[in-house]
């Protein structure tokens, strides 16, 4: 975080914004003001504001939740990559529905989202990590991601492996690895303001187009 955005969050800490979400946000697309949000957020100077909290749960309705990066948002939804024999991603495939927060201390903004979710394309998936640095390729081969692991070295060695066998090529997608891309049916944005009287908005779609409310604090 830079010095600018650590001293924003020492004025504001606690103390809300005095301009909320104004009636016309009710009118907005709900995936361009979460772009127009994300953007303030990169310009911030924000640490990552990709990263955002990830709730899943088993079939018998055991939660849990981690953080992940977030890549892209687009009107098709928000998508994540991951080891598809993670937790996370065994829960989804069984279980597919998630919800997502970012939380923005700064600006004193927090996006809710909750949807459907369901993997990416093999093509896409791919054309992503074809864009990761290479330490980042060898990495998804290399971790059994969520299963037991003897020491370090263990992984160490399952790195090095990799490199040999990759040494000189280009690395492809694992098989194993890939996207998941959540379908927003609801969006909520949350707007701090002075006195804890924040602004709640929320989007739920609706057959052609999404309706609005707003929520007291």
């Amino acid at each position: 975080m830079s010095l600018k955005s650590s001293l924003k969050t020492v004025v504001t800490l606690g103390q809300g914004v005095s301009v909320g979400l104004p009636p016309a946000t009710e009118d907005a697309d709900p995936i361009e003001l979460f772009t127009n949000w994300f953007d303030a957020a990169h310009q911030s100077g924000i640490l990552m504001p990709e990263a955002v909290a990830l709730a899943t749960a088993s079939p018998d309705g055991v939660p849990s939740a981690r953080m992940v990066l977030m890549k892209y948002a687009d009107p098709r939804g928000f998508v994540f990559f991951t080891n598809y024999g993670s937790q996370k991603a065994r829960e989804l495939d069984a279980n597919p529905r998630a919800a997502l927060c970012f939380h923005w201390a700064v600006l004193q903004r927090q996006v809710r989202v909750t949807g459907r979710v369901a993997r990416v394309s093999a093509e896409e998936s791919a054309e992503y990590f074809a864009t990761r640095a290479r330490g980042s390729q060898i990495g998804a081969w290399a971790s059994r991601q969520s299963q037991d692991l003897r020491d370090r070295e263990q992984l160490e060695e399952r790195i090095h492996d990799m490199e040999t066998e990759f040494a000189g090529d280009d690395v492809p997608r694992p098989p194993f690895w890939g996207g998941y891309r959540l379908d927003p049916e609801r969006i909520e944005f949350w707007q701090g303001r002075v006195g804890r009287l924040h602004d709640r908005l929320v989007f739920s779609r609706a057959e052609g187009g999404w309706t609005t409310r707003r929520l007291y604090p």
